[in-house]
């Protein structure tokens, strides 16, 4: 089955976010007076094949704890979702 996974990384709540405080100032110096807080971070999207459900989330946690986030300082989440089955030629079919 081909999976499709969201992995959304982002920074610990204790640890600095200098990239959120610049974006919340130039939201606010805009008029955007609203937004209290910006946290920023990664969201990446992967496209995998693996024989079930349980096989791809778990894939797609290894990968997200090994490769795609910092365990020190950041967090992830990640959903994933069948979007077709292995085409003989290689491509996606819904």
């Amino acid at each position: 089955m081909i999976y499709r996974a969201a992995v959304f990384v982002t920074l610990k709540p204790v640890v600095n976010d200098p990239q959120g405080l610049t974006i919340h100032r130039g939201l606010r110096s805009l008029g955007f007076d609203s937004v209290q807080e910006v946290r920023s971070g990664k969201y990446l999207v992967l496209t995998l094949e693996e024989p079930d459900d349980r096989s791809a989330r778990a894939r797609v946690d290894e990968m997200a704890r090994e490769v795609l986030a910092n365990a020190v300082i950041e967090d992830y989440r990640v959903e994933v979702e069948a979007i077709g089955e292995p085409a003989a030629s290689g491509e996606l079919r819904a």
